[in-house]
């Protein structure tokens, strides 16, 4: 098994004032010639966006779009015609393909919101553009599948052999998560708590990319949430 550590403080910062940002791989003006993806997962923020604030409308193409509220309300606008709000409990998927613009703001005018969002390279290019939304429930010490690669499938569904899971652990418990594929790697970022891989400590916002294996076991010295993004190496 190959890993790489990315400690929490290892990743780019921007403060704007308004939008507290921290990048795991290269992004904005950032840049790390080390850190510009984990196979085909190309952004990783976690942004904290004060109240009222946002990004006014932008364009993307040719990408998977995946958005994460942990905390607070997020206001969605595109060009598809979709006005949605999604709060913490609750995922959103965009497939760009062909191009689309959208605007992301605070939909509270009195709290911060605290998100993350994923970029993954698809495997089609030029799709349809299409929007998602789903809510979730978690149960403790069992992963929760946001997105898979089939619309058949539990969770949301994205144009790539992806599979991203919300674990949430109790202290002292230890969980095998299993890859779907061949081929593939497991990005590991915990959210919160101490856990263990290998040799590995991760602490709050730690991650571990690991590949060449098939399964994983995490031990958890402390309470708390882990996203596991598992994602083809090539691209």
């Amino acid at each position: 098994m190959n890993c790489e550590f990315h400690e929490a403080s290892s990743r780019g910062n921007a403060d704007h004032g308004w939008l507290k940002a921290r990048h795991s791989f290269s992004f904005a003006s950032w840049f790390d010639r080390h850190r510009m993806h984990f196979g085909a997962l190309r952004v990783l923020n976690d942004d904290v966006i004060a109240a009222g604030m946002g990004f006014g409308k932008h364009p993307h193409d040719n990408m998977e779009i995946i958005t994460i509220p942990l905390k607070g309300s997020l206001k969605h606008e595109d060009s598809m015609g979709f006005s949605e709000v999604i709060r913490a409990g609750e995922v959103q998927v965009m497939s760009a393909g062909t191009g689309i613009y959208h605007s992301e703001y605070n939909a509270s005018s009195s709290e911060e919101i605290n998100l993350f969002q994923l970029w993954i390279y698809p495997n089609k290019q030029k799709v349809e553009p299409r929007y998602q939304q789903m809510a979730y429930e978690l149960i403790k010490d069992t992963p929760v599948q946001l997105v898979s690669p089939s619309p058949e499938d539990e969770g949301l569904w994205i144009h790539q052999n992806a599979w991203i899971h919300l674990l949430d652990m109790s202290a002292n418990s230890v969980q095998i998560h299993k890859l779907k594929m061949s081929g593939n790697g497991l990005y590991v970022m915990n959210l919160e708590g101490i856990k263990t891989i290998t040799d590995y400590k991760l602490k709050s916002r730690d991650a571990l990319g690991v590949w060449n294996t098939s399964s994983i076991e995490l031990h958890a010295k402390e309470a708390g949430k882990i996203l596991l993004i598992e994602v083809p190496m090539q691209i």
